[in-house]
This record gives C-alpha cells, sequence and structure tokens, in this order.
C-alpha cells in the first residue's frame, strides 16, 4: 500500500526509542476495542457502501433510460440521482484504507477539478483506460458533473450532445462512466465481506491496529478532502490569497457546493459520535472512547467541546452561499471564516483527541495545522 514506506520508518523510529527508554506503542486502556470496529464495521462502515452501492444502481439505471431517450426530462432525473450518489458518497470518502486504498478508490471517485479538456479528447477518441493515473482527473463523479452539467449552457444544449454527430460516443462514455463508479465500488463492498473478519481482529493500539488505521484516515479526510479541498484550496487558503473558484467541488453544477461540504461535515460527526449509518442510534465510537477515558478540558467533557466545534462549523456554513464559486467570487472572507471554524476541529481531532488516545499520525501534513 501507499503508505508502507512511511509506516516503516515510523514503525522503525519507535523500535528505536523503545530500545533505550522501554516504552511502548501499545495502550491497555480497558477500552474495547473489538466492540469499537464491530460497531463501525456492521453499521457504519459496510451500510455507508452498500448506501452509496443502492444510489449508483439508480445512476445506471437513469443513464440507461437517458441514452437510450435522450430527452430534457430525462436529463433533469439522472442529474438528480447523480446528486444523491454524490452525497453518499461523502460517508465511504472517510474509509481509504484497505482494498479501497488498493484500488485508489477514493482518486478515481472524486478527483477535481476535473479534466474537461481531456474527457473531450477522451470522448472523441474512444480510447481511454481509468485505471491509470493520468485518467483520475477524467473520471468519477466530477467528470459526471460536466457531462451531465458542463457541455452546455442549457439542458437543450447538453442533450444536444447525445443526440447529434457524435451521440454514440456520448452515451458510450456516460455509460463507462457509471459503470466504473459501480464496479468500484462493488469491489470494495465485496472484500468487507472477508476483510471484516481481520479488521476486528487487529483490535490492539498500535500504529498498524485497525483502530489507528481507521481513526487517522477519518481525520486525514475531514483535514485534506473536507477543510482543504472543498474550503481551503479554492479560496486561496494554500496559495497565498489566490483564489480558484473553478476547483470548487461540483464547479458545473454550480448550486450544490454547500450541500456536498455540509454532507461531508454530517458524515465526519456521525462518525466521530459512532451514530449507525442507517438509523438514529449511536454505539462505540470515539465519542465514547473519549469519555471513557475521562478526557476533560477546564471540567467539560472534551467531546462535548468537538460536538459543540461542529455545531460551529455548520453555523459558518449557513452564511454561505449554496454556489461556493460564486461565494469565492464576491465575498471570500466569508469561506475564509468557515475555514478557520472547521480548521479548529482538525487541531481538536488531530492533536488533542490523538494524543489522548495515544494514537500516532501516519500520514505526511505539508499545510500545517
Amino acid at each position: 500500500m501507499k503508505k508502507i514506506f512511511f509506516l516503516i520508518s515510523v514503525i522503525a523510529l519507535i523500535a528505536a526509542c523503545s530500545s533505550s527508554d522501554g516504552e511502548t506503542t501499545t495502550s491497555n486502556d480497558g477500552y474495547d476495542r473489538t466492540a469499537l470496529l464491530t460497531h463501525w464495521a456492521n453499521d457504519i462502515i459496510i451500510p455507508s457502501y452498500t448506501n452509496y452501492q443502492t444510489k449508483l444502481n439508480i445512476v445506471a439505471s437513469n443513464t440507461t433510460t437517458f441514452t437510450t431517450t435522450p430527452t430534457e426530462a430525462n436529463l433533469v432525473v439522472l442529474r438528480a440521482s447523480w446528486l444523491e450518489a454524490y452525497k453518499a458518497f461523502q460517508f465511504v470518502s472517510i474509509y481509504g484504507f484497505g482494498k479501497a486504498e488498493d484500488i485508489y478508490f477514493k482518486e478515481k471517485n472524486n478527483t477535481y477539478p476535473t479534466d474537461a479538456t481531456g474527457i473531450n479528447t477522451n470522448i472523441i477518441s474512444g480510447t481511454y483506460d481509468f485505471n491509470l493515473i493520468s485518467q483520475f482527473s477524467k473520471q468519477g463523479l466530477p467528470a459526471l458533473d460536466y457531462v451531465l452539467n458542463g457541455l452546455g449552457t442549457s439542458d437543450a444544449q447538453i442533450v444536444a450532445f447525445y443526440t447529434g454527430t457524435n451521440a454514440a460516443k456520448y452515451k458510450k462514455y456516460l455509460t463507462d462512466l457509471v459503470t466504473t463508479l459501480n464496479t468500484n465500488n462493488d469491489i470494495v463492498l465485496n472484500d468487507w465481506t472477508s476483510y471484516k473478519t481481520t479488521y476486528i481482529a487487529n483490535n490492539g493500539n498500535t500504529i498498524t491496529s485497525a483502530v489507528s488505521i481507521t481513526v487517522n484516515d477519518f481525520i486525514k479526510n475531514f483535514e485534506k478532502e473536507v477543510r482543504a479541498g472543498k474550503v481551503g484550496i479554492p479560496a486561496g487558503v494554500f496559495s497565498g490569497g489566490t483564489l480558484y473558484p473553478e476547483k470548487v467541488e461540483a464547479f458545473y453544477k454550480k448550486d450544490v457546493s454547500k450541500i456536498l461540504y455540509n454532507t461531508a461535515i454530517q458524515a465526519s460527526q456521525d462518525f466521530f459520535n459512532g451514530k449507525n449509518f442507517n438509523d438514529a442510534t449511536t454505539g462505540p465510537g470515539l465519542k465514547e472512547y473519549l469519555d471513557n477515558l475521562n478526557v476533560v478540558r477546564s471540567g467539560q467533557n472534551f467531546s462535548d467541546i468537538i460536538n459543540n466545534q461542529f455545531t460551529a462549523i455548520y453555523a459558518s456554513n449557513a452564511l454561505l452561499s449554496d454556489n461556493f464559486a460564486t461565494q469565492i467570487s464576491t465575498n471570500n472572507s466569508k469561506m475564509i471564516t468557515a475555514y478557520d471554524v472547521i480548521q479548529q476541529n482538525v487541531v481538536y481531532l488531530k492533536l488533542d483527541m490523538m494524543q489522548a488516545l495515544k494514537i500516532t499520525v501516519d500520514y505526511v501534513d505539508s499545510d500545517g495545522d
């Protein structure tokens, strides 16, 4: 896997420290990590992938209807199902380990900004291999955004591409995009059938344990994909104030940036609280773990401080336009404020929570906390 060289280095460093001072990476804190992993696998992770599969199947069905009968009405239905699938993806984006990491699941699903020029070249040539790294930006949900929303300025103009001279090529590319999304999700979901047993059994608290890997991926997704990708990069946080409104998620749909962002925040908070994916009940989770260890700050449960910050994130998001590209171009200060508010929870989760749980950060941080 991609993390292996970094992990080897960290493990070697830990081993060197252990030989000199007797410290160990294992923490016997008394918390039932087997129950935690069982809940994560059975009630959160697998149901999240199953839901995404259901949404993608609807997209596939609507794609068949649209390519068979390319009308504006069928385009509207297909577009709506694409958005539902995009929202469902926010819940599986958290889990970039195991088979998902092996097949570059996240990169193939949601690399943006999408390469519109490259997509057009693919369509006309009819030759492309979505397994190539060079094709990550020409597939997935962002590529669907382009071919469903960005080919023209009106639905009539978009439909014309699916009825005109190159209609067969556009239909094929659309179908291939959807089929690839379905295939990749099926691979990951099916793998969980056997992987689950190994995942739950790996219940220690070393850097390669399932708890460590899952928590690291949760925080990495929150920091890199949610905070930086959806807000920080387009708002110019990492480019010295140079703005990139064209780099927002779902750029061509225009009015769903905030929907996807809020959905990702919800997915992150739900995971933190151990909320079942399919209902409102909660089980073992990071909140319970922190409470079990009696992690308190200024007389308040630290888990409550984190949840209060999630509430603050929603409040700052409420002030944003549904279209982040417009928000950045007209009043970027609100985007910067939204970034600062989510950044505070990055600090709480990545620094304070990880330290309390004695979990080591296993990914390279290039933009600071």
